[in-house]
């Protein structure tokens, strides 16, 4: 029997390699485009990376915003002066009482006024324990994305007792609106300074333990050293602050460089490391989680003076009777008798203050305070009346994560992972 014919066989289209090209035989050289977010858990819920890889190398890094985008700057527009407290807590809500400080200050230099001296140590006081505990987040939520879960459960472990403070005192776990315009709502409660105190007794060890877990793990090691590297020149070209900054060697500090609150007469250090990578970052926020530790010891010893803690000034805040009632809220029955059946003129500027609010003079002014990510600013305009033009907050995570394209460019996508957690950034302030 004859052989069949044979016909030449035109593969299939699944039996090509797309590796090589059909044509010359050789390897394709292109490059994959893939999307990093914005669900993937280590870009914090809401951050989109347009990453270009060749095989798992970084070729181009692409950060892309808005998903998470608040209006909180515009809605200030639209309030009273007090009321904006409320929407710019709420910016970076892993650090809401620096919000409201930098917010309050800026309005309080407008007004001319200053708080009186205890508010001042009630606000450094708890913006030094709002700093441990969002560096505690940073440790936790950076740890589990490299895969030490143990971390992750002791920082929110401590994190947890920071709240409780935050309750005891403010009565909220977040988002407090405790820094009014002219001071603090309320003095501190006993049991709050009493918690106060035993967290000072129980964080060093703490960190210690954090220390002795960490410092030399070699998987740690592994994944920290020299990855998300950012020399200096080029932090300070992109415009970052902070923890990343000062990893670079740079020791620029808001409370030491433009102090604010009575800064310039606490006793503290702004540590410095210059290996700028993301080790160096995770080293200098245990540091800086002791020095806060300092800090708030030292606001400890101040409170032992009494003395009031909002501004008694009728333009500004209510009358200083009514914010010391009996029920702790500023309802004093009494008080509000007096002015609704002596003084009318009482109860005009009483009502005024309730609905409208403070009238703040016509003016502009940028202040700054240091947050646990960088240089938080708020660029305030008053038009002269009883609401904000303009409130402009200059986010630090906003501008630090200008710098996610050079540390990880040319690196594996493994290495964006501990570099994007190195810089700690919270999406609620990028997208205000």
């Amino acid at each position: 029997m004859a052989d069949a014919p044979t016909t030449p066989v035109t593969p299939r289209a699944n039996d090509v390699d797309p590796a090589v090209d059909a044509r010359t035989g050789e390897i394709r050289q292109e490059t994959m485009i893939i999307n990093m977010g914005p669900q993937h858990p280590s870009t914090h819920g809401v951050l989109r990376l347009l990453l270009e890889l060749d095989g798992e190398t970084v070729l181009k890094c692409t950060p892309i915003i808005g998903y998470l985008h608040t209006g909180i700057e515009k809605n200030t527009e639209y309030r009273t002066w007090m009321q904006g407290v409320t929407f710019v807590t709420r910016a970076d809500y892993l650090s809401p009482f620096f919000n409201e400080l930098g917010y309050c200050l800026a309005v309080e230099r407008l007004l001319g006024i200053e708080a009186p001296p205890r508010a001042q140590v009630i606000r450094v006081l708890m913006n030094e324990l709002n700093r441990i505990s969002s560096h505690l987040v940073w440790l936790a939520t950076g740890g589990l994305e490299l895969g030490a879960v143990s971390v992750m459960l002791y920082g929110f472990r401590e994190r947890e007792v920071l709240l409780d403070i935050f309750e005891e005192v403010t009565g909220l776990r977040m988002n407090h609106a405790y820094i009014r315009i002219g001071g603090v709502i309320m003095d501190l409660p006993d049991e709050g300074l009493r918690k106060i105190e035993r967290f000072l007794e129980d964080m060093p060890k703490r960190i210690d333990d954090y220390e002795r877990l960490l410092d030399e793990n070699p998987i740690w090691l592994e994944r920290n050293v020299g990855v998300g590297v950012l020399s200096a020149e080029k932090a300070l070209a992109l415009g970052v602050t902070g923890p990343v900054l000062r990893a670079a060697g740079v020791a620029t500090d808001v409370r030491k460089d433009a102090p604010y609150c009575g800064y310039e007469t606490y006793d503290f250090e702004v540590p410095v490391s210059h290996d700028a990578d993301a080790y160096a970052r995770y080293r200098l926020r245990l540091v800086e989680m002791r020095e806060s530790m300092k800090i708030v010891r030292q606001c400890l010893e101040r409170l032992r003076e009494p003395g009031p803690v909002m501004i008694e000034d009728p333009k500004v805040a209510w009358p200083a009777k009514l914010s010391v009632g009996a029920d702790g809220i500023g309802n004093d029955p009494a008080y509000v008798t007096h002015i609704m059946e002596e003084s009318m003129e009482a109860l005009i500027h009483h009502f005024k203050m309730v609905t409208e609010g403070v009238e703040v003079p016509a003016g502009e002014v940028y202040q700054a305070v240091e947050s646990p990510r960088g240089e938080l600013g708020f660029y305030v305009v008053s038009n002269g009346e009883h609401r904000p033009y303009r409130v402009k907050i200059r986010d630090p995570s906003f501008v630090n994560l200008q710098a996610i394209p050079t540390m990880v460019e040319g690196f594996l996508v493994a290495d964006a992972i501990a570099a994007i957690a190195s810089i700690d950034p919270v999406m609620g302030g990028v997208d205000r």
